[in-house]
């Protein structure tokens, strides 16, 4: 009986330190995934948006040209009618809708894409002033220019 007690025991004990030891390894595991994903974070927090110095920026518009189309002045069905119009110029409108404010007092362009170029060619379609054409790149947005209509659309071109 002495015998099947040690025999017992031995084998509790070599369970317990393989139990032990996976615990160990998946604890190890765990802290390196912890690493990895804080500075993931911290890289993705840390970055400043890119801005291109003016001699690397494209100055040829893209043959076809993605853009979305924001109302900022809450006139129903103003965004509809601005995309037909640069559809009918050969933009390619990938997004129409609302703005998050309805207070945009003039129309703005935003290149997204790093080729300001395109922006331009938009805000000539429209009629928009060189002044209101911004860059802020946003890789993200997958399109290459934002037009926020403002309330001064009962002066650009395709309301006239």
């Amino acid at each position: 009986m002495a015998q099947s007690k040690k025999a017992k025991n031995n084998s509790t004990k070599e369970i317990s330190s393989f139990g032990n030891l996976f615990l160990d390894a998946l604890i190890f595991v765990l802290v390196i995934l912890v690493i990895y994903m804080g500075y993931s974070l911290f890289l993705k927090f840390n970055s400043k948006p890119q801005v291109l110095p003016v001699e690397t920026q494209k100055e040829v518009p893209a043959d076809i040209i993605q853009a979305e189309v924001l109302n900022g002045c809450g006139i129903a069905g103003l965004a509809e009618r601005f995309t037909d119009y640069l559809r009918n110029n050969k933009v390619d409108v990938v997004n129409m809708g609302d703005f998050n404010s309805f207070d945009v007092p003039e129309t703005i362009v935003i290149d997204r894409s790093g080729n300001i170029a395109n922006a331009k060619k938009i805000a000539e379609i429209l009629g928009v002033k060189r002044k209101n054409v911004l860059q802020q790149i946003d890789k993200n947005l997958l399109l290459d220019v934002s037009v926020i209509i403002g309330r001064d659309y009962f002066k650009l071109k395709p309301i006239k």
